[in-house]
């Protein structure tokens, strides 16, 4: 693996110099055979049942190198496979188009691989592939890139290891079925986001829902997008990665940021989350120290920070990975806890609420677009599949479940709570029901899980950058993502806005990476080739995108300053 920043080789060093030695023997011998075969245009037998992505890929060579083993935590999840959801039928809503002409991969086992020094050396099935494959990508994607430089191969007891630890993974890579792919949908869709639904309603009128409904739409076509990209030629895998097909390393680049700042975010998000819902539980809890006083807040967002901090020093995350995937179930205790209390628990419902308030519509573009942010995973999952035609299916599926959920999360709170609704509307349940304090206590222990998940591709990425002479200390690790979750903390007190700083997020971000993104990287990569209703549909969604980045991320920034100043 090369680094694109310091041009440097980046590889594991066997602790055994005999090791090294043979590998390096085996290594030179390969690479020669593998000329050779190249040169004949021959093949053998193992490329008829060549994976569905090439093994090598040109497109990973520059930063970040370790988007994809990162984001795989998200849609690596064993979840159960749920029987009910049958078969893929939906899958003829995008065969008209979108034709799976290409297969891919999934990386090598992610959580064995966080568990090693920094960036994680690549196995010999990883960086060999068909002869067939290497002369297609030479004519694809050798133009745009130089060739990547070849790894070393890892000893035969390292092989050993490395397969026995992938035995364990409960859904092996290219191995995730309809079921699995919808739960790791859903889990990605369905976050925090539903808890400022209500809000939106109070924010943009009832009326304002369309937004959502037609917000769904435009970002199912992307995601669609996203996979007729990743068909287009060999070796793309990730959303950088399409970037950089699309616009070369810089766009890669300005891709890569786009969708940290994305994660970085939802850090800030959680930790204003855990805040809020805390100090709502325990109001009076404070602390004094040396005559400065420490109020609820600021208290449960150290103590939050210092339960998070260790978290995000672990190299082997398949613990928290397989809780948060609990996230569907979180969402849908959350959302079974605000209906108890309305149907069953019988508070009241106000008739409040305007068609349409023109004056926060702007906020609840935001908080809508927020809501469809999980197009950083869907190449993720589409490689996970085992059936790579199943990919609109399951997109189709979880897109219906997650509008479904915060559709009726959104009426039956605004019903609830009315002009009273709060950014999160766990703070406007009433203390003395039990399912308040479920609904509550829910909403403080997920994030919990799912804060070091969030920090750790943006951590990975600026460990690419740290010299290879020093990538053995696990300290330069340490520091990294202890900075970086201090500064969430020092955001996330700056801006103690939940409501405010979702809806910063969704437009002036989300509507970039969901709408934006997808559409001019699809038409730059397919060029001549897409037909008159795509370029139509990409150009009416790129100027959706934008009109509601503008008017989104000019109310939020506004409202931030009027509440700070």
């Amino acid at each position: 693996m090369k680094s694109g920043v310091s041009g440097r080789n980046i590889y594991i060093d066997s602790a055994d110099e005999e090791d090294d030695a043979v590998d390096e023997e085996e290594s030179s011998v390969q690479a020669a055979k593998d000329d050779e075969e190249e040169d004949s245009g021959g093949s053998d037998e193992s490329s008829v049942g060549s994976p569905r992505r090439s093994r090598l890929s040109s497109y990973n060579t520059a930063w970040p190198q370790s988007y994809r083993q990162s984001i795989d935590i998200y849609s690596n999840v064993a979840s159960p496979s749920i029987a009910f959801l049958g078969t893929p039928s939906l899958i003829r809503l995008g065969s008209s188009f979108f034709n799976s002409s290409f297969r891919g991969r999934h990386a090598s086992d992610v959580f064995s691989s966080l568990i090693k020094p920094l960036l994680p050396s690549r196995s010999e099935d990883e960086r060999k592939p068909s002869p067939d494959i290497q002369h297609q990508r030479r004519k694809s994607s050798h133009s745009l890139l130089p060739p990547p430089i070849p790894t070393r191969r890892p000893s035969v007891k390292k092989e050993r290891d490395r397969d026995h630890d992938h035995d364990k993974v409960s859904v092996p890579p290219g191995q995730s079925s309809y079921g699995q792919a919808v739960i790791n949908g859903v889990n990605v869709l369905c976050g925090v986001g539903i808890l400022s639904a209500p809000y939106a309603v109070k924010e943009g009128g009832w009326m304002g829902m369309s937004i959502l409904f037609t917000y769904a739409v435009l970002a199912f076509y992307t995601g669609m997008l996203l996979r007729h990209c990743l068909d287009s030629r060999p070796g793309l895998e990730t959303y950088p990665d399409i970037g950089q097909a699309a616009f070369g390393t810089p766009g890669r680049i300005i891709l890569s940021i786009t969708l940290y700042l994305e994660l970085y975010a939802c850090c800030v998000e959680h930790i204003i989350l855990e805040s809020d819902n805390l100090s709502s539980l325990f109001p009076n809890a404070h602390l004094d120290i040396s005559g400065l006083h420490l109020n609820s807040h600021l208290v449960f967002a150290l103590l939050t920070t210092l339960i998070v901090l260790p978290t995000t020093w672990l190299r082997d995350l398949s613990v928290l990975s397989y809780i948060s995937a609990g996230g569907v179930i979180a969402t849908l205790l959350v959302a079974v806890c605000l209906f108890w209390l309305g149907l069953v628990d019988q508070v009241g419902f106000k008739n409040e609420g305007s068609s349409l308030n023109l004056s926060g519509i702007s906020l609840a573009v935001g908080l809508y677009g927020y809501s469809y942010s999980g197009h950083a995973v869907f190449p993720n999952i589409y490689s996970s599949l085992k059936k790579p035609n199943d990919f609109p299916a399951v997109l189709f599926t979880s897109f219906f479940i997650c509008t479904l959920l915060y559709a009726g999360v959104a009426v039956m709170g605004f019903f609830l709570f009315g002009e009273s609704t709060q950014p999160q509307f766990t703070l406007s349940m009433p203390h003395g029901f039990v399912v308040s304090k479920i609904a509550v206590w829910t909403t403080v222990v997920n994030p919990l899980t799912k804060y070091a998940l969030s920090l750790t591709p943006m951590a990975l990425s600026l460990e690419e950058l740290i010299p290879q002479d020093n990538l053995k200390s696990h300290l330069y690790s340490i520091s990294i993502r202890t900075v970086l979750t201090l500064s969430t903390l020092i955001v996330a007190l700056t801006i103690p806005f939940f409501g405010l700083v979702m809806a910063l997020i969704g437009s002036l971000l989300t509507m970039l990476v969901s709408f934006v993104f997808p559409c001019i990287c699809f038409l730059s990569i397919v060029r001549g080739k897409a037909t008159q209703t795509q370029v139509v549909m990409c150009i009416l969604i790129v100027a959706v995108g934008l009109v509601s980045s503008g008017f989104g991320t000019f109310s939020a920034v506004s409202k931030i300053v009027n509440s700070l100043l």
